[in-house]
């Protein structure tokens, strides 16, 4: 009996969403993915350590040799100082998980309370402060911020769009009609969800290559020591949250059009 409840119901909802409903939902959806970016390794809750830009990590492994390499032999001098440590340190937006034994993380976005917590032999080579020098001199998270803040305002926006309701007409008979939203309201959602597009598109993309690089030159540098990687996570969510962005542009700019060509059909 609820679920026939619920199915009824379902089909009286469906009828009066309208186009922009779908627009919101892609961009609370498109919000809630960047904000997990930039929540990133800023607690210790559950699958947030998991969300970071880049990691280092000790790992003894056969080191690479090459011909550009002056002195090849460095590799066994820092082998000898990295020793036995294990630690990882991942680095997000606002904060700095480490693991200093393999146990669970400590997260902070103040560096030296975590490198206080943490013993010479486990991070030998400051990994902890290699990776506050990239989290403050390289990371910037501003614009995906303003990017949604302006996609917020475009959903309020949105929000303004006129919906269906019932009208009655001059017979007396009572029918469903939605009127058109107003344009300048639409031009300005529209603006505001291309800007904030275009703001995480450059905010990506800066995070894509500042990881990568990061990541090769530090793995090249501790040599048969030390690996590095990059977020996985965080890249598909900053793709992800873009790809709805750029959607909902497109639907807005579809919808505008739209609506000028039956104004233009109409007045023909």
């Amino acid at each position: 009996m609820a679920n026939m409840r619920f199915a009824v119901g379902l089909q009286r909802l469906i009828p009066f969403l309208g186009y922009h409903h779908i627009l919101m939902f892609l961009i609370a959806a498109g919000i809630i993915l960047l904000s997990l970016l930039l929540a990133g390794c800023s607690s210790t809750s559950p699958g947030i350590p998991n969300i970071f830009l880049i990691s280092l990590y000790y790992e003894n492994y056969p080191p690479v040799f090459d011909p550009a390499q002056v002195d090849p032999g460095v590799t066994t001098a820092m082998a000898n100082i990295v020793g036995q440590a294990q630690l990882e340190v991942r680095v997000g937006y606002f904060g700095i998980c480490v693991n200093a034994d393999g146990g669970s993380f400590l997260c902070s976005n103040n560096a030296s309370s975590l490198a206080s917590q943490v013993s010479v032999d486990q991070d030998p080579l400051n990994l902890i402060w290699v990776a506050s020098t990239f989290k403050d001199s390289i990371v910037f998270p501003y614009l995906i911020i303003v990017a949604i803040v302006l996609a917020f305002v475009c959903f309020i926006l949105l929000a303004t769009f006129p919906g269906w309701h019932e009208e009655t007409d001059e017979r007396g008979s009572e029918r469903d009609v939605k009127p058109f939203p107003s344009r300048p309201v639409s031009q300005v959602a529209l603006a505001l969800i291309f800007v904030a597009s275009v703001f995480v598109l450059v905010s990506v993309l800066w995070q894509h290559t500042a990881s990568v690089a990061a990541s090769t030159i530090a793995q090249d540098l501790g040599n048969g020591s030390v690996r590095s990687g990059v977020g996985t996570t965080a890249m598909i969510l900053g793709w992800f949250g873009f790809a709805l962005f750029i959607i909902v542009t497109i639907g807005l700019l579809v919808m505008i059009l739209s609506i000028s060509l039956l104004d233009r059909l109409t007045d023909d």
